[in-house]
């Protein structure tokens, strides 16, 4: 009996290295499968964060050059953050009407075709997985141009246009706007996934090389700097200036008559794009008489109504820039509505585009998606390339450079006066350096003044 209770208790001890052992194994299991799962995934990414932000920021050296420290701060603020950080992961099923070959438009497609052995027909064909394509869609982020000769690439006459470049470049930083440019461009990839015809082409995915904040060491001017493409805007009206324009235009549902810059009208001449949207304010409220309509078609068209009266209402007030005539540039709407950062463009601001080697003195005069850049008037692209069209960009290379001087804007009290434009551009430019040796700035002719 004592013997058999020896033996029992000694159990305990036999078992408790195994018991331990296992232990040790099922807990590395675990941490095993966790590091392969989501969870494992965020595990690593937040080692990985917590490794890259202890790491001491790093000075390189290229040609002589001293490249700027572009590595995040230890918290993002809220206009760098990832506007939708919280992707879900699974299985997206694009549309039943997409077309696969539309991704040949700036995607590289590459195509697969993997056949293995498998169960009997009449098996397979009740199994979603045994004839299935599967679909990734790879990213490179881009870096933005940091040094004097990065900038250069894109840009090499610029420093001989502005010398005073040569000493801000280096002592600039790359702009939040940049990061978060491309985490819009994400966000609206990841919003579009599903639907393979709407995603950005490669070409304007990459439509931005760098954007810097600039400052004068001697006069504490700021610059902030922009190296992009140029597409075309045509939008704008002003009755005073342009009291007709094309019956196409007039009557288009897609030709915007605003622009973010405007001013209080100062003659009696009605815009001309008040008779196309009175007629289509019209339509609606006919169509809305009819007893027959359906709830969600009558609640578009009030809100249609809402939006065309205010809009008429608008233009009986203001005038407008008008792309065809006016040189002006645009800005993403996040960043013109920035009052926190002191670089950051706004509605107004002077502003400077360079392409080759010459200098074009313009103003920021509209606002426009957060997820790209580099527009500018249907003005502008003439100057620069004949051929430009609403629906032909001027450059489709990274070689436009913009240069803005935020806060620097006047209070529109009229019409555009571009000798005005040109000489407080050329007094913000001395501030950050002066024009080169034999540069002048574009002197734009009136092409609306009545002789």
């Amino acid at each position: 009996m004592s013997r058999n209770r020896k033996r029992s208790a000694r159990l305990p001890l036999d078992y408790r290295g195994v018991i331990l052992g296992f232990g040790l194994l099922v807990a590395g299991v675990f941490g095993l499968l966790v590091l392969l799962t989501p969870l494992g995934g965020k595990v690593k990414n937040g080692l990985g964060e917590i490794l890259r932000k202890s790491s001491a920021p790093v000075e390189k050296e290229n040609e002589g050059e001293t490249l700027m420290k572009t590595e995040p701060e230890k918290s993002l603020s809220p206009l760098e953050s990832d506007p939708d950080p919280q992707f879900p992961r699974g299985t997206l099923r694009p549309l039943s009407d997409t077309n696969i070959r539309s991704l040949s438009k700036g995607i590289n497609l590459k195509v697969v075709f993997d056949a293995e052995e498998g169960e009997l027909a009449s098996m397979e064909r009740d199994d979603g997985d045994s004839y299935h394509a599967e679909y990734s869609l790879k990213v490179r982020m881009p870096r933005p141009a940091t040094s004097l000769s990065e900038v250069a690439l894109t840009s090499p006459h610029l420093m001989e246009l502005f010398p005073g470049l040569r000493e801000m470049i280096p002592q600039g930083k790359v702009s939040a706007w940049y990061r978060q440019l491309y985490a819009n461009k994400s966000a609206r990839i990841k919003s579009d996934i599903g639907r393979l015809s709407e995603i950005l082409s490669r070409h304007n995915f990459y439509d931005c090389e760098t954007i810097l904040n600039l400052r004068s060491e001697a006069t504490g001017q700021r610059l902030f700097l922009m190296q992009a493409e140029m597409d075309v805007v045509s939008d704008g009206s002003d009755g005073d200036r342009l009291p007709r324009m094309p019956e196409t235009i007039v009557n288009s549902t897609n030709y915007q008559p605003f622009t973010s810059y405007r001013w209080r009208k100062t003659g009696s001449k009605p815009n001309p794009m008040i008779a196309g949207w009175e007629t289509r304010f019209g339509n609606a409220k006919k169509e809305l008489e009819d007893p027959s309509l359906g709830k969600d078609r009558a609640a578009w068209l009030r809100s249609r109504m809402k939006m065309l009266e205010t809009g008429v209402a608008d233009m009986k007030f203001a005038s407008f820039l008008i792309a065809e005539y006016d040189p002006f540039i645009v800005i993403p709407t996040n960043i013109v509505k920035d009052r926190r950062d002191p670089y950051a463009p706004n509605i107004g601001d002077f502003a400077i585009v360079v392409h080759g080697r010459v200098a074009y003195p313009a103003i920021v005069g509209d606002a426009g998606p957060t997820y790209k850049v580099g527009e500018a008037s249907l003005r502008m692209a003439r100057e620069i390339n004949a051929n430009a069209t609403p629906y032909s960009r001027p450059v489709s290379d990274l070689t436009v450079t913009y240069l803005v001087f935020p806060r620097s804007a006047d209070d529109p009290k009229g019409p555009p006066d571009y000798e005005r434009w040109r000489a407080r551009c050329e007094e913000l430019i001395n501030k950050v350096g002066g024009l080169g040796e034999g540069i002048d700035l574009h002197q734009w002719r009136d092409l609306l003044r009545v002789e």
